[in-house]
């Protein structure tokens, strides 16, 4: 009676919570960071730190791209650029991309009027009308991924949107019914921003967690809607016809009676959903960096506000709607109405032969599981299209100058003496000595290796005037040297990484006093792949642990959750191989390239978040059946039968969220599509479908071991006195 009663109230305080969280919500981004992937612990990132205290030097690069010119109506320009700076024509390559007949890249040679003629250049080409000059390095590439992403978004959600709108109409057969998810999906949605927009200032989040709420918002919005606004409405129906326990009901009485109901029953079972979902979500925490970090907190904070918002706002939706929620039915086929029912008797009645198919479905690419590779590259340019134009010209820029120039390593050493001593200089200059001895080291960039004494340095620093501005360009006062080491191979070959070791190791044995670090892109995502593998075990095996307990709260049986979290770990196993399969091995038009360490422990939170979902309606459900006396199998039956059409169409729903990124040029989206769904599609469709239904079938009364049905069929009658009080 309580919501009944207060529905008005309950609308009005949402509406007031909107109200202020929306312009929160919509101001989100304006305190996250861009990327977050540092470890704020490691060497690097203090390398990094260290770094922004250089002086700016104001040089724009000598690699640029030219779009809407090809190479004969750049030269010219360029001719006259190079005139203006006093620089020979010859001392540049302009190139013209694959494919791309109006895209070049100009790379000057490195000399001492370089710099002047690139500026002349992107001067005149400035003043161009549809042409385009921006320098080449892996910061525009990076921006480069940003905008193919959020393009991605922007064109799944169009595509994903219509789709989606239909199948709200055909799951839950009423087009008023349809809109209630996606009303409770943005609700919170908007809550769980304004609360990250609150707690923004006191942590270092990033930017790509409003993503992560959009996505979970909206997925288990849908969910539980789904759940509670089915339950309620088939309630609602038996309560109009009369279900052999009293006389039919109407009115307000038939409305509150299935309110009653739903809330007992599927709101229980998306509290113990939420509280599964959120708590795996924390398991991010983990690495403890702000990419993580921002992704463990936003999910977190989306599942709880959407909790929020299905157990308050929905009743109270529905109490006002009544029984105007079946308005707008769509009439279902003969044959969909038969479906379930039967396929839950087939699988009952052969549960050994069905237990075994379904496993051997899931342990097949399961065996391809052990050859994962998990790596995000530190050249950002290849997860780019193949045929992107920022793509390749950074594969040009490398031609022209190196595999490795477009990221050097920074070597950052902060002597204990200050810069005119004479002592940091001969430390700075030993380190050089010792990098540039490395066979993979193709150049050493350094001031304490420009041919001066240690003495003489350290009196240009101590002059009146300053040291040179090749020599302050590299050092910050008081005792800050940084040496630019490249490698001959690409950023991502193992023997840079190797490179990167060894000077790690060089800078070690610096004596007592010193401190150092090797910044940059090659260190940093060095660092976070590291991360990545050596807290992957340890966040799976959280995510299991809060399944087990979850769901052993939620059942009363360890059977139950103990088998729940060996099926979803198959899940994820066969997940994982069909990754391997199809990205690592480069097949559907993927590149043959490890999976990226920022998505792929995402992939693996995310389904057995949501499996846990669709694990406790259903067992709840099965449960309700034994608990009323029915028989292990045909609780399973009966359970299977009533609620498989809604977990698959809940399923279903979010593989066409997740299945419309497979639009995306970037495989960095496209590898996340391909995991959900196909992760998706084998929870729905095997583990609830076939494996729970029969283990349960197979169990017997021992399912429910070790508190068996009569608490909980005690915990139910208890609840229903107290609903119809």
């Amino acid at each position: 009676m309580g919501w009944y009663r207060y529905r008005f109230l309950v609308l009005a305080l949402w509406l007031a919570v909107l109200a202020l969280a929306l312009p929160r919500a919509l101001h989100v981004t304006h305190g996250l960071v861009g990327s977050g992937f540092e470890d704020p612990r490691s060497a690097a990132a203090w390398a990094d730190t260290q770094l922004r205290r250089l002086p700016s030097s104001g040089e724009p690069g000598l690699s640029t791209l030219v779009q809407g010119l090809s190479v004969s109506g750049v030269r010219p320009i360029w001719a006259a650029a190079a005139a203006t700076a006093g620089t020979p024509l010859a001392t540049a390559h302009l190139s013209a991309l694959p494919g791309h007949a109006d895209a070049v890249v100009v790379d000057a040679l490195p000399g001492p009027r370089a710099t002047a003629a690139v500026m002349a250049l992107r001067a005149r080409l400035a003043g161009l009308r549809g042409v385009r000059a921006q320098g080449v390095n892996l910061g525009t590439a990076g921006n480069g991924v940003l905008q193919a992403a959020t393009a991605t978004l922007r064109v799944a959600g169009l595509v994903a949107v219509p789709v989606l709108a239909v199948l709200l109409l055909f799951v839950y057969d009423s087009a008023v019914a349809a809109v209630l998810p996606l009303l409770v999906a943005l609700v919170g949605a908007a809550v769980a921003l304004a609360a990250i927009d609150l707690l923004e200032p006191y942590m270092r989040l990033s930017v790509y967690l409003t993503n992560i709420v959009s996505f979970l918002a909206l997925g288990v919005g849908i969910d539980y809607s789904l759940f509670l606004s089915a339950r309620f409405r088939g309630a609602l129906r038996r309560q109009a016809a009369g279900d052999g326990a009293g006389p039919a009901r109407g009115g307000r009485d038939a409305v509150v009676a299935a309110l009653s109901e739903a809330m007992r029953t599927a709101g229980r079972s998306v509290f113990f959903s939420a509280l599964a979902v959120g708590a795996s979500m924390l398991a991010l925490l983990l690495p403890r960096t702000a990419y993580w970090s921002g992704l463990a907190l936003g999910g977190c904070v989306a599942v709880l506000a959407v909790l929020l918002a299905t157990l308050t706002l929905l009743p109270a939706l529905l109490a006002m709607l009544g029984t105007q929620s079946e308005r707008g039915r769509l009439p279902r086929p003969r044959a969909a109405a038969r479906f379930w029912p039967a396929l839950s008797a087939f699988v009952t009645r052969r549960p050994v032969a069905v237990l075994v198919v379904g496993a051997t479905l899931l342990a097949i690419p399961a065996l391809e599981a052990p050859g994962i590779s998990v790596s995000t590259p530190a050249n950002v340019a290849t997860m780019l299209a193949p045929h992107d134009v920022l793509r390749l010209a950074v594969e040009q820029q490398q031609k022209d100058y190196g595999p490795d120039s477009i990221a050097p390593l920074p070597v950052v050493l902060r002597a204990p003496a200050p810069l005119t001593d004479p002592a940091t200089w001969r430390g700075a200059a030993a380190v050089t000595h010792r990098i540039e001895a490395l066979p993979a080291a193709a150049a050493v960039a350094s001031p304490a290796g420009s041919g001066l004494p240690a003495a003489a340095l350290a009196q240009a620093f101590a002059a009146p005037g300053g040291p040179p501005a090749a020599l302050a360009a590299a050092t910050a006062a008081p005792n800050l040297v940084v040496l630019s080491v490249t490698s001959r191979y690409a950023p991502d070959s193992s023997r840079t990484l190797a490179l990167l070791h060894q000077v790690q190791a060089i800078i070690r044995t610096l004596p007592s006093g010193w401190r150092a670090g090797v910044g940059g892109p090659i260190a940093l995502l060095a660092g976070f792949n590291r991360l990545v593998a050596r807290t992957l075990p340890a966040m799976v095996l959280a995510v299991a642990a809060v399944a087990l307990v979850v769901l052993f709260a939620a059942s009363g049986s360890l059977w139950v959750a103990l088998l729940a979290v060996v099926f979803d770990g198959l899940v994820a196993l066969s997940t994982a191989g069909l990754l391997v399969f199809f990205v690592q091995h480069g097949r559907l038009g993927f590149e043959a390239l490890p999976l990226d360490a920022s998505i792929t422990p995402l992939i693996f939170v995310i389904l057995f978040g949501l499996s846990m979902d669709y694990e406790v309606i259903l067992i709840h459900r099965i449960r309700e059946h034994a608990a009323a006396g029915a028989g292990a199998r045909e609780a399973a039956r009966r359970g299977l039968g009533e609620t498989g059409g809604m977990i698959t169409g809940a399923g279903l729903l979010m593989v066409v969220a997740f299945a419309a990124m497979l639009l995306s040029p970037l495989q960095l989206m496209r590898t996340m599509a391909l995991g959900m769904t196909v992760a998706i599609l084998l929870d729905t469709w095997i583990v609830r479908t076939c494996l729970v239904p029969t283990s349960v079938a197979l169990l017997g009364r021992s399912t429910w071991w070790p508190f068996g049905l009569a608490a909980g069929r005690r915990r139910g009658e208890g609840e229903g006195e107290r609903a119809a009080a």
